[in-house]
């Protein structure tokens, strides 16, 4: 049995309505940001499509009007289940924007443990969004993939690895630095920005570190601005398979 939910969500963001505009409507904004490697074709009719670990989910865009409104909707699944996605954009004096977000859609059998966790996530999300918009302006993020399985470990578990590995008090608090020493790479620094029970969000010199967790596995998406980013994504994987190992 499917279920229906709807989500919404207002934010203001320190850019104009052009920024806002590029961040949430276009392949490599939404890179900069959001999860997942991004495409959009840009026209209403035209298909979106997010790739995470080899997998590739599209949709079709419902509603384009540049700087304004964007609205996406995913296809049917055999069971009825879908996901729409509606962006309006607002400007504002003195150069910010009001960013509405709605969510909405059918979920199946577990729908409730389904919304909860979006319910849980698009805050995160849109924090991250303004890191984005208010740190790194104009520029292009790569995104960085990289999951492990929590080998047994709970989510708490999993949690206390990635404070120990970050050079973290457990309590993680927003504001606390953070250091890594990864094979490959120089060694890394960042400051807590975000931190809840399933996620913690850091930002460096060179970009944004979302880390989510569960007593499954752990995730990291990663948005990267720097000049030398080559072989992040490897080396990530490799630090995260090793704290859960």
């Amino acid at each position: 049995m499917t279920h229906p939910f709807e989500i919404e969500l207002e934010t203001t963001l320190p850019a104009g309505p052009e920024q806002v505009w590029e961040a949430i409507a276009t392949g490599p904004g939404i890179d900069s940001w959001f999860m997942g490697r991004n495409e959009v074709e840009a026209r209403e009719g035209g298909i979106t499509a997010m790739t995470t670990g080899g997998h590739r989910e599209e949709g079709v865009i419902t509603a384009y009007e540049p700087g304004k409104r964007l609205a996406t909707r995913t296809a049917e699944g055999a069971d009825g289940r879908f996901m729409a996605f509606e962006y309006l954009i607002e400007g504002r004096d003195g150069g910010s924007t009001v960013l509405r977000v709605v969510h909405s859609g059918l979920l199946g059998d577990d729908w409730q443990d389904e919304y909860d966790a979006l319910r849980r996530g698009w805050p995160f999300h849109l924090h991250t969004l303004r890191e984005y918009l208010t740190h790194f302006p104009g520029r292009v993020g790569v995104p960085v993939f990289a999951l492990a399985p929590s080998g047994g470990r709970s989510g708490h578990e999993v949690r206390a690895a990635l404070a120990r590995g970050l050079s973290l008090p457990s309590s993680t608090p927003v504001g606390a630095r953070a250091h890594a020493e990864l094979a490959g790479l120089s060694p890394w620094e960042g400051e807590v920005v975000w931190s809840d029970d399933e996620r913690l969000g850091l930002r460096a010199s060179e970009g944004i570190y979302t880390f989510h967790h569960g007593s499954g596995m752990a995730l990291m998406f990663h948005h990267l601005f720097g000049p030398d980013i080559g072989g992040a994504e490897a080396a990530w994987q490799r630090w995260l398979t090793g704290l859960l190992s």
